[in-house]
């Protein structure tokens, strides 16, 4: 199982959970491989390039099979054609957090802090083309301002400068930043689900507080190389499913603010061309320059 990302991040903890509970219900080991590196290319790759027999999968994000290419088409896997989709898994939503700081209480005076400043507010996210980079770009899209994006090489970085004060805003999952939240030390402006979340209760969705729409989802999901064997498919959609039904599984993933969400291969491949179009026009709507340009 290989996981395009850092050890400890989000993807990481989702993968190797599955992998455990696969192991025990396939009855053979499953080795987790963390293959980190250019926004989650290179682990993605490594999938796409392995055999197609049903012994190397690995862990896919909206990043690696939505933003990225989208923002990199260039990259060296084309998502829809490379990729066997075998589960999506779960999901984690964003929350639009400021550190307290900036000025700004909410998102109307956000907006207005930003107009007034243009270019001067910074966002953190993962790196070019992650989804939470995208996720900027529609919020200045939508609201119609401009912010300045940093991308860092890890969510750990990113979380740190913006605790210091290096950075003002960054739309992030649950599980790096709710303890900062709730302990006073970041400010939960929005999120950006089309409802409220349970952990967050107070906090309004971007939606309500004037962005109509406004949605940035960051899902996780199980992929394998092309060519994978339908039988195979079959057979690891069942088991992940299981998997992703066991009590353990979910409440060890909600503490972190992942939500389990099963689904097919199908809706699987559904979400990534639907994402693919949307996080197309977007790049396209606001100009914004490809990475092999």
């Amino acid at each position: 199982m290989i996981v395009p990302f850092p050890a400890g991040s989000a993807v990481d903890l989702v993968g190797r959970l599955i992998g455990q509970k696969l192991a025990e219900r396939l009855g053979q080991s499953v080795v987790v491989e963390d293959r980190p590196g250019a926004s989650g290319a290179i682990g993605t790759e490594a999938i796409v390039r392995a055999a197609a027999d049903g012994y190397t999968l690995g862990m896919a994000t909206s990043t690696t099979l939505a933003t990225g290419p989208v923002l990199n088409p260039k990259l060296p896997y084309d998502p829809v054609k490379d990729v066997s989709p075998v589960a999506l898994v779960g999901v984690s939503p964003y929350v639009l957090v400021a550190n307290p700081n900036v000025p700004a209480q909410n998102v109307a005076e956000l907006i207005a802090l930003a107009k007034a400043r243009p270019r001067t507010l910074s966002y953190s996210s993962v790196g070019d083309a992650s989804l939470a980079h995208l996720a900027g770009l529609l919020f200045s899209s939508m609201a119609g301002v401009e912010l300045n994006h940093i991308p860092y090489k890890s969510s750990t970085h990113a979380v740190i400068d913006l605790n210091e004060g290096r950075i003002d805003l960054q739309f992030s999952i649950l599980p790096t930043t709710l303890q900062f939240v709730r302990t006073g030390r970041l400010r939960a402006l929005a999120v950006a689900t089309e409802r409220r979340l349970a952990e967050l209760p107070e906090v309004p969705t971007l939606d309500e507080a004037g962005l109509k729409g406004f949605d940035a989802t960051l899902w996780f999901a199980v992929i394998g190389p092309r060519g994978l064997p339908d039988a195979v498919t079959a057979r690891l959609e069942r088991e992940i499913a299981a998997v992703i039904a066991q009590p353990e599984v979910a409440g060890a993933w909600v503490v972190q603010g992942i939500f389990p969400q099963i689904g097919t291969p199908e809706a699987l491949a559904g979400r990534t061309v639907s994402d693919i179009a949307k996080w197309r026009a977007l790049v396209s709507r606001m100009g914004v320059r490809l990475q092999s340009d």
